[in-house]
């Protein structure tokens, strides 16, 4: 039988396939790692059907995976999952180290496993950027095609039946009850025993007991030899122990960090809390004039390697992606996980974003294209935070005058500059050279707007950040405690 395959895909950066051919703009790079020739060859030759996808590299064990890969620096790595040199799950663990050292960098196991054991341990940081296909539906229309695209630019693709067996990894008919059944599935979703109990009505003791009784029920199968049960109980062990020991939960396949929120404090659908974070707001200059002269094709190809590059420029620096619309980019440090440094962490985002922008563009200009000029927008402030959606699909959303502020702030800078308020100013822990710009309305406001724009700022990440330091500020900026 053979063995899983796994493809991993990062933000578009200059890359050469293995004959030595520049990768052409616009184009998703691909590693592949599997030991079995013809698994990897084959897969090879799906991917060169499509003219926006290059493999860039090729290995067959654990560490010609990591070093090829984090050499070749690829959109996309393809690795199996068992791999020399224990056979195990090094597909998996090779995926994790590249994405330390590449952050965004997309990740899609195609596998011969239902078995969410797998689907598991790659997700237990964090589903943004990882796929997980079965190789017997990869056939099946341009399911990893489709996968690869939306991965790179840190979405989330999971086979129907990867995400039935992560939610319900032991539902069946049998010796349970319809009643043990549903308690036994709000287990392998990750629910935890005092959200089970709220839900039900329920004391958490009683619960407690019920579950006791559920797993009873299932050992005596297993004492009688079922089979099924003994499998059942198997992978609910596998599903409680990694999400115990990672703190993930199976039941939201949503980042990290707004997922930890669900199994924690058991947050409902709807609910709403108030938040101190930085929103970064990111715009396109002139993109219309440049969508107005250009081919679509060549656009889409463009705008896909600067969201994947903005992504990963955002996802290093510990931000989260809210959304991409059109030519503008959103995300916001602070939530949904607390961070103490989010202002400082957005302002090397900020950096970060313009410097791979700005090695695109010196790219693009080379081969004839328009470059991208992007402006940027800082605000911080206390925003409303909330899970929209339904039980089948959630969206984590920001909204308040802070989330509107950064729109407005990233419309006063010109390309290549970032504005920032007042508020993230005073917010800063480290020393940021700005120029105070006019007070002037806004809209929305009714009150001129204080900004300041940031001049020459290298990009240095504070992911991990460094220690308080006292806040130094520029000549004409407020100091803490003074009012503008």
């Amino acid at each position: 039988m053979g063995r899983p395959l796994l493809l991993a895909i990062t933000t578009c950066q200059i890359s050469h396939v293995s004959d030595g051919n520049e990768v052409q703009p616009g184009v998703i790079t691909v590693f592949l790692a599997d030991d079995n020739l013809i698994v990897r060859e084959g897969v090879r030759a799906l991917i060169d059907r499509h003219k926006d996808l290059s493999v860039v590299g090729v290995a067959a064990d654990f560490d010609g995976t990591v070093n090829g890969a984090t050499e070749a620096a690829p959109q996309v790595l393809v690795t199996d999952i068992r791999m020399p040199p224990q056979f195990h799950r090094e597909g998996i663990d090779a995926a994790k180290e590249i994405r330390k050292r590449h952050p965004g960098t997309g990740v899609v196991i195609l596998s011969q496993y239902d078995d969410p054991e797998y689907a598991v341990a790659l997700l237990a940081e964090g589903s943004a950027g990882y796929g997980y296909l079965l190789k017997d539906h990869i056939a099946e229309g341009n399911q990893l095609i489709e996968a690869i695209r939306t991965v790179a630019t840190g979405g989330t693709a999971l086979d129907p039946s990867i995400v039935e067996a992560l939610v319900r990894p032991v539902t069946s008919a049998g010796e349970l009850n319809a009643s043990e059944e549903a308690l036994l599935a709000l287990v392998a979703e990750g629910k935890p025993i005092k959200a089970i109990a709220v839900a039900r009505g329920l004391p958490a003791e009683a619960v407690d007991a019920e579950v006791e009784a559920v797993f009873l029920k299932l050992a005596q199968g297993v004492s009688a030899g079922n089979q099924g049960a003994l499998q059942r109980l198997r992978l609910l062990h596998l599903a409680i122990v990694d999400r115990e020991e990672q703190g993930e939960t199976l039941s939201r396949l949503l980042p990290g960090g707004i997922a930890e929120k669900l199994r924690l404090e058991g947050r409902r659908i709807g609910e709403t809390e108030r938040v101190e974070v930085t929103v970064v707001m990111s715009d396109i200059r002139a993109y219309s004039a440049i969508a107005e002269h250009a081919d679509p094709s060549q656009l889409a190809g463009q705008l896909n390697t600067h969201r994947a590059a903005m992504n990963q420029a955002i996802l290093g620096e510990g931000g989260t992606v809210m959304q991409f619309v059109g030519d503008a980019v959103m995300a916001v440090f602070g939530a949904p996980v607390s961070q103490a440094d989010h202002a400082d962490r957005a302002v090397a985002a900020a950096a970060g974003m313009h410097a791979r922008q700005a090695d695109i563009n010196e790219r693009w200009i080379a081969e004839g294209l328009p470059e991208f000029g992007l402006g940027i927008g800082l605000s911080t402030g206390v925003a409303a935070a909330a899970l929209l959606g339904s039980e089948e699909r959630l969206e984590y959303t920001l909204v308040g005058d802070t989330v509107n502020l950064s729109q407005r702030l990233q419309q006063m800078g010109s390309a290549g500059e970032t504005v920032m308020s007042e508020a993230t100013l005073l917010a800063l822990t480290s020393e940021v050279d700005t120029v105070r710009l006019e007070a002037q309305l806004v809209k929305g406001r009714d009150t001129p707007v204080v900004a300041f724009k940031i001049l020459a700022l290298a990009h240095t990440s504070v992911n991990p950040p460094a220690a308080p330091q006292s806040v130094m500020t520029p000549s004409g900026a407020p100091k803490k405690g003074e009012a503008s």
